[in-house]
């Protein structure tokens, strides 16, 4: 990672602050520091597959569109607005033309900064432009490939320009070859944002230069990985006001991969917010600190926030033993989840991998049929398991070999890797070998299929059934297994499940799409690539002075309207009164 010199950048800020005094809300100022458990695996946006790349970066980068953080609905970003074809295939674009791209020595003027509609179609081709090692970027095989017309033979060379793009002024429109209703979600991904055409073709790209409301400045190594992150005073939204934002000065991530130490660094002060509690210290925290909660004003807060995050084990389909699909559900039916949940989770979690990969949660899935995926679901079944395993033709684990188990190293998954170990042991005969490693290790070789079994969690980019299902899209396998496969990282091929799903994603209407989807999981849990242990549903605490800050289902992070102050009692009593009177 490379950091921008700070003298550099404030002498930008400087200069920019000298031409144009902008309104501050009073309480502007201070920095927010936050915790994750792995660094960003990527500086490019369109390169983009983990919860951790996604979150650093979205501080940054920016799209035409976005999420707001309290409701996870799609709001404009770069574009002012958008309007839709009626047969829903072509989206229009009208474009802001007060947004700067922030500071870098590649521009020799504020003015070189300005946002075009060449940087949108430039960021839009380099989507769709192989990367060096020959892989598509996840923008394109999750968002473009097969639906932005002229995207496929882009990437393929057959074309100079991507017919589906076309300016008029500062408005662009995407052409689609089918309506898509998730479109504008996944426009709003990190992975299509907005980079400098300038930048670009400069090289550049590994500085961060985004359009965002904090700037990339300083990457700290050490035992203690920091990401430190700057106000972006050019940024051109303000609040209802009229105050510049974002009201915060800076923003750190510190990357710990520990639970525990998470937890010691929030509670000496350090961390002003912590995602998730270390299961050993869940009652302590709670119960010892009832009175932190709920004093008037309180000193914490407490969030119980359900997610649309899947956490499996997925097989290796190129595993000749995984071929068989009795040998799959053997695996799944000696999987004791409730235990898991219990013993290690200590009951943190949303519910159990009794569904399939798509999270249990109605609320932010209306129309899922989640019974009937749960129908063809798994339970703990011991006898079923060895039955099963035995009708494969390995009866009691005979001939069968010993698999390896790979996982990233932090307190929970290497606590459920050896619990899983000792129930397949136990229940099946068979041994697994748990074999640990960092995220970034465990990603690459899951990506080229180096080991037998991988744990993963997927966290949907939004509120659809195609985020967690497009896992095991057959069309998403590569042809050579020397070939990496970033998004169907098991391999795995099932004409029904594809069917329905291809159906899914082509349907005219959102109630259709869901019953689709719904046919799909079915097909995938009858023939199972994973074992599905748990959905999220993480404890989140904040300090009490840190205002306007919103957990969502997709753990999506806007840090842009936070801001810092402390409560007095009066003003305590007085929000809530009025709040209750309401």
């Amino acid at each position: 990672m490379r950091t921008l010199g700070l003298s550099l950048l404030l002498l930008f800020i400087l200069g920019a602050c000298a031409k144009e005094e902008k309104q501050q809300f009073e309480h502007s100022g201070g920095t927010l520091t936050m915790a994750l458990e792995n660094e960003p695996t990527t500086l490019i946006p369109r390169m983009v597959r983990d919860y951790y790349s996604s979150t650093v970066l979205s501080q940054v980068t920016e799209g035409l569109v976005g999420f707001d953080s309290k409701s996870v609905k799609v709001i404009p970003k770069l574009a002012l607005e958008w309007s839709k074809s009626d047969d829903g295939k072509i989206y229009t674009f009208t474009l802001r033309e007060d947004v700067y791209f922030h500071p870098n020595e590649i521009f020799a003027s504020k003015e070189e900064r300005l946002m075009t509609p060449e940087d949108v179609v430039k960021s839009i081709e380099m989507a769709c432009t192989m990367a060096e090692d020959g892989t598509e970027p996840s923008a394109y095989s999750m968002i473009f490939k097969s639906l932005l017309k002229g995207a496929d033979d882009f990437i393929e060379g057959k074309a100079d320009e991507i017919s589906g793009i076309t300016t008029e002024g500062n408005k662009i429109s995407l052409e689609l070859t089918h309506e898509d209703h998730n479109f504008l979600n996944k426009m709003a991904s990190v992975s299509v944002s907005i980079i400098s055409k300038k930048i670009i073709e400069a090289g550049k790209e590994t500085d961060v230069v985004g359009t965002g409301p904090f700037i990339y400045d300083t990457y700290k190594s050490g035992d203690e990985p920091s990401l430190t992150l700057l106000k972006n005073n050019d940024y051109y939204m303000k609040d209802e006001e009229g105050n510049a934002l974002p009201y915060l000065d800076s923003l750190v991530f510190i990357f710990q991969s520990r639970k525990l130490e998470q937890l010691d660094m929030f509670e000496t002060g350090r961390l002003d917010l912590i995602i998730g509690l270390p299961t050993s210290r869940i009652t302590r925290m709670l119960e010892g600190r009832i009175e932190d909660f709920n004093s008037k004003p309180p000193k914490l807060i407490l969030a119980n926030n359900a997610l649309l995050e899947s956490h499996f084990y997925y097989f290796n389909m190129n595993d000749e033993r995984f071929k068989n699909p009795l040998v799959r559900q053997a695996f799944n039916y000696a999987v004791d989840k409730e235990t898991i949940g219990r013993e290690i989770l200590r009951n943190q979690y949303y519910d159990l991998g009794e569904y399939g990969v798509t999270p249990p949660i109605s609320k932010a899935l209306r129309g899922y049929d989640f019974s009937s995926v749960k129908n063809v679901g798994y339970v703990y079944d011991p006898a079923k398991a060895k039955k099963l395993l035995a009708e494969a033709g390995y009866p009691n684990g005979e001939g069968f070999g010993s698999v390896s188990l790979r996982y990233n190293i932090d307190d929970t998954h290497s606590a459920v890797a050896d619990e899983f170990a000792k129930q397949i042991f136990k229940v099946l005969g068979i041994n697994v070998n748990i074999d640990g490693s960092s995220f970034e290790q465990l990603n690459e070789d899951g990506t080229n299929a180096q080991g037998d079994i991988f744990r993963t969690g997927w966290a949907g980019d939004y509120p659809s059934p195609e985020t967690f299902l497009m896992n095991f899209y057959g069309k998403f396998v590569p042809d050579e297994l020397s070939t990496p496969s970033p998004i169907n990282k098991s391999r795995y091929k099932n004409h029904l499940f594809d069917e329905f799903y291809t159906q899914a994603i082509n349907s005219s209407k959102i109630s259709d799409q869901m019953k689709l989807f719904s046919k799909a999981e079915v097909e995938l849990m009858k023939d199972p690539p994973m074992i599905p242990l748990w959905y999220s549903g993480d404890i989140e605490i904040t300090q009490s002075y840190v205002r306007n800050f919103h957990f969502n289902a997709i753990n999506y992070f806007d840090f842009t309207r936070v801001y810092l102050k402390e409560w007095t009692a009066e003003e305590y009593q007085e929000k809530h009164s009025t709040a209750a009177a309401q």
